[in-house]
Formats: C-alpha cells, structure tokens, sequence
C-alpha cells in the first residue's frame, strides 16, 4: 500500500476508494465538531480485508446545539440516528455513557457509533490524532496507530488480534516503539500476548 507517512499525517495519492471509504468521508464531512476515529475501521483502511458492522468515533463532549447540527446535516446528506428520534434523546443517550448510531437511510449496517470521549487514551486519541489525506482530497482523522494496536490487543478476541497484527506490519518501520510499549503497559497487556501476536512492543 502505497502511502507517505509524516509527522503527524499520512498521505495517499492514490488509494482506490471502496464503497465503506466513501461512506466515511461522506458522513465525516458532516462533522463540526472535534472527532476521532478508532477501532476496527483503521485496519481495513490500511489494506486489511474484512467487513465491519460499525464505524467507532470519539468525539468531545457537545451541546444540544451541536447535535441538533449534526441531525440536520446527517438527515439533508441521507442518514438518520438508529437509536435516537432527535438531537435530545441523543444527548441524554451520550451523556448516560452511551452511544448514538447513524446509518444511511433504509440500512442499518455500516452504521457510524459515536461516542463521547471518556478515558484518558480517548482524549489522547483526539488530542493527537493523525490526519489522513485521501487522494489530495479528502481529510480524515484517526487515532495514533500505536494507541490503536495496543486497544486491539486490550480487546482480545481474534478479530482485534489480527487487526493488531495487520496495523503493525503496516506501520512496523514508522511506528514509535517506546510509545507503543507505553501503551502495551498502561493496558495491561500480558506479554505472551503480544509475542504472540505481533512479535514486538514489550521489551
């Protein structure tokens, strides 16, 4: 996969887009507020082959304001909210800890779960999020990959491992190995695992 990985950002100059990359942008478009992304979608934007059911964003805490922008925007582009009627029942969902999520109209997967910033590594997600720039055109954010590998391995199952291993190979020559042993270790990930896994990280 062809890519320019700098500080802070990764370029693409020529990635052939899938239908759930033009999804993204599409919906992320929409977005006015801080955002991130994170999860199972950073692996297959990176060449990894496998369907998902959802797309995860962080976001910082808004307003009723804000949302109710953000419905507007989604029901004018072609998405409606699963499990929210309006930016008000969206809000006391967020706010209990929960997450809202948007498809486009008529489906119900891939669908967009957002979530509120809770957990310190949410907030390092959105603080030092990477910037992707897809084609000259199009601008995503997404998590720092070594926080993500070691989430994945935080999750467990053997779809987060692969994704794990995937990110890695990837990124083995551009990763920050101390960071990603920082991760590994304020995770509590067990060191067999990641040997197992992705055969680096904790010395």
């Amino acid at each position: 996969m062809d890519f320019i990985f700098k500080k802070g950002k990764i370029l693409f100059s020529d990635k052939e887009f899938t239908l759930l990359d033009k999804l993204v942008v599409k919906f992320t478009k929409l977005i006015k507020f801080r955002y991130v992304i994170v999860s199972g979608y950073l692996a297959i934007l990176f060449g990894r082959s496998r369907n998902t059911e959802d797309i995860d964003l962080l976001i910082e805490k808004i307003g009723i304001k804000s949302l109710k922008s953000l419905f507007d925007s989604a029901n004018k582009a072609g998405f409606y909210c699963i499990n929210a009627e309006n930016a008000e029942d969206a809000s006391y969902i967020l706010n209990e800890g929960s997450s809202i999520r948007f498809a486009e109209n008529n489906t119900m997967e891939p669908n967009f779960e957002i979530k509120f910033a809770k957990r310190n590594t949410d907030f390092y997600s959105m603080d030092n999020s990477l910037k992707v720039l897809l084609n000259k055109k199009y601008q995503i954010l997404i998590s720092p990959i070594e926080l993500q590998i070691a989430y994945k391995l935080e999750l467990g199952s053997e779809k987060d491992y692969l994704d794990a291993k995937h990110l890695y190979g990837v990124f083995e020559e551009h990763l920050d190995k101390k960071l990603l042993n920082e991760f590994i270790k304020l995770l509590g990930i067990k060191k067999d695992v990641v040997k197992t896994v992705i055969g680096g990280g904790l010395d």
